[in-house]
């Protein structure tokens, strides 16, 4: 009797080690999954490269009577007078750079150069070029009223301009600011990890 009671309390422990053991791998499955989907550590040797170029100024060339193509079965355009000299090819207006300034590393080593820029109908640009930083998630472009380099926590306290997300880890990229910003005392901008409340770098604008 004792015997057969003994297997019997032997086979249950049995079982409920095994449940355990389920349970104990479940739950630290969950946790790799969790943890895999928060930190994305494959992103350590991910890297990306977009180039573009500044934004054209539009042409704005006016067309006279001259400058009217004859139309088949019709007399050419009259003229009031000798002819005009060819019209000179409208020059669109350079960008100007307003302020601009180098990539210093923080947590990631960061490279390249920074610039603000404005556009000939009065628009202001962010243009990064030959950036090289690390990937990572939830990564930001801001404009900062806060220096370049340092404490990154730091970067949450003062004003900033979110830009959207950073569009490549390598290149020359243009982010659009907002109409109506305020870019006065906007001195640095920050590639800001969200996620993790990490500057990856950042570069000062004057």
């Amino acid at each position: 009797m004792n015997t057969l009671w003994s297997m019997t309390r032997f086979r249950r422990l049995v079982r409920a080690h095994r449940i355990l053991a389920a349970v104990a791998g479940l739950v630290i499955l969950s946790a790799v999954v969790a943890g895999a989907a928060l930190f994305q550590p494959w992103r350590l040797f991910t890297s990306s490269t977009l180039n573009e170029a500044l934004p054209a100024a539009p042409f704005s060339a006016s067309s006279g009577p001259a400058d009217r193509p004859a139309v088949p079965g019709l007399p050419p355009p009259a003229s009031s007078g000798p002819a005009a000299p060819a019209p000179t090819p409208p020059v669109p207006a350079a960008p100007l750079v307003l302020s601009s300034g180098a990539f210093q590393s923080q947590e990631h080593e960061t490279t390249g150069t920074a610039q603000l820029v404005k556009l000939a109908d009065g628009s202001h640009l962010l243009r990064l070029e030959n950036l090289a930083s690390s990937d990572g998630p939830d990564v930001k472009v801001w404009l900062s009223s806060l220096e370049a380099g340092g404490d990154w926590f730091k970067y949450r306290s003062g004003r900033y301009v979110d830009l959207g997300a950073i569009k490549a880890t390598h290149g020359n990229h243009n982010y659009a600011i907002p109409a109506g910003t305020d870019v006065a005392g906007l001195t640095s901008v920050v590639l800001w990890c969200d996620r993790f409340s990490v500057a990856f770098g950042s570069a000062p604008l004057s």
